[in-house]
C-alpha cells in the first residue's frame, strides 16, 4: 500500500514538472516572438529610424549674387563719403570708380566687390542712406552644379596626369617618351584651364558685385562761351588772312604743270584760228 502511494506521488510530481517546463518554454517563445515582431512595431510608432534615410553629404550651395542700385541725392560728396564708410565697414572694395560732372548732373558710377556673407547687410545700409532709390535689381545664380562638375573634372585630370607620369618612368623608347610627354603636357594645360575657371567662379561666389550710381541733378545755368577781346580777334583775322593768301599762292605754284598745259592749249587754239582765217581770205 505504501509502495503504491509513493509511486502515485512520484507520477504526479513528474506531470507537474513537465507542465511547468512547457509553460516556461511557451513564455520564452512568446518573448522571442515579441523581440522579433513587437519591438520593431514599437520603434516604428516612436518615429525614431534605426538607420538614417540618406547618408549623402549635404552639398553647400554656390550662389553668385549681383546687383544694381541707382541713388538720387542732394549732396553727391556727402553720399560718396557715406558709401566709402560702408565699404570699409563690410570689408568691400571698389573695382571701378568713375566721376562724371556736367552742366546738367553730377554722377558717381561705382562698382563695389562685397564679401557675399555681407551682401544683404551692405544693401540695407545703402538703402538707409539719405537719398531716393531710383532703381534696384538683385540677381542670384546657382552655380553649384558647375562648381561640382569642374571639381570632378579637375580631380579626374590630375589622376590621369599621375598615371601618365607613372607610365613615363616605365617608358623604354624615345618614341614612347615623346608620346607620353605630349599627353602629359596636354592634360596639364587642361588642368590649368579648369583650375583657372574654378578660381574665377570661387571669386564670384565669395565676392558679390554691386553697381552703384549716385546722381545729383543741377539747376540749368547759361554759361556763355568765353571770347577774346576785339583787338585780339582783329590780329588773329589779319594773321589768318595773310597766311591764307600765302597758302593760295603756294597752291598755284604747286600746280605749275597744269599751267604749262593750259598755255600750250591756248597757243595751238589761236594758231588754228589764224590758219582758218587765212584759208577764208
Amino acid at each position: 500500500m505504501k509502495k503504491s502511494l509513493f509511486l502515485l506521488l512520484l507520477f504526479a510530481a513528474m506531470i507537474t514538472s513537465c507542465h511547468q517546463a512547457d509553460k516556461s518554454n511557451g513564455i520564452s517563445a512568446f518573448s522571442e516572438m515579441a523581440d522579433e515582431e513587437m519591438i520593431p512595431i514599437t520603434r516604428q510608432q516612436g518615429g525614431t529610424p534605426l538607420m538614417p534615410l540618406d547618408n549623402k553629404e549635404v552639398v553647400k550651395k554656390k550662389i553668385i549674387k549681383d546687383g544694381r542700385i541707382g541713388l538720387k541725392v542732394t549732396n553727391v560728396e556727402a553720399a560718396k563719403t557715406r558709401v566709402d564708410s560702408i565699404v570699409k565697414l563690410y570689408g568691400a572694395y571698389y573695382s571701378n570708380e568713375n566721376l562724371n560732372n556736367t552742366d546738367w548732373e553730377t554722377t558717381y558710377s561705382l562698382t563695389v566687390r562685397i564679401p557675399s556673407v555681407h551682401f544683404e547687410s551692405f544693401i540695407s545700409a545703402i538703402e538707409q542712406s539719405k537719398g531716393e532709390i531710383l532703381y534696384k535689381e538683385i540677381d542670384a545664380r546657382d552655380v553649384t552644379e558647375q562648381f561640382i562638375d569642374l571639381e570632378t573634372r579637375l580631380q579626374n585630370k590630375r589622376a590621369y596626369a599621375k598615371k601618365y607620369k607613372d607610365l613615363l618612368k616605365k617608358a623604354k623608347t624615345v618614341k614612347e617618351i615623346l608620346e607620353i610627354e605630349e599627353k602629359i603636357r596636354h592634360i596639364e594645360e587642361e588642368i590649368e584651364s579648369t583650375s583657372g575657371r574654378l578660381k574665377y567662379l570661387s571669386d564670384l561666389v565669395d565676392y558679390s558685385t554691386l553697381t552703384l550710381n549716385i546722381h545729383k541733378k543741377k539747376d540749368f545755368k547759361y554759361n556763355p562761351d568765353k571770347r577774346d577781346k576785339f583787338s585780339e580777334r582783329i590780329k588773329q583775322s589779319l594773321s589768318k588772312g595773310w597766311f591764307g593768301f600765302v597758302d593760295f599762292l603756294l597752291d598755284l605754284v604747286m600746280i605749275w604743270p597744269f599751267w604749262i598745259i593750259v598755255v600750250l592749249i591756248i597757243y595751238f587754239f589761236k594758231k588754228l584760228r589764224r590758219k582758218k582765217k587765212q584759208n577764208k581770205e
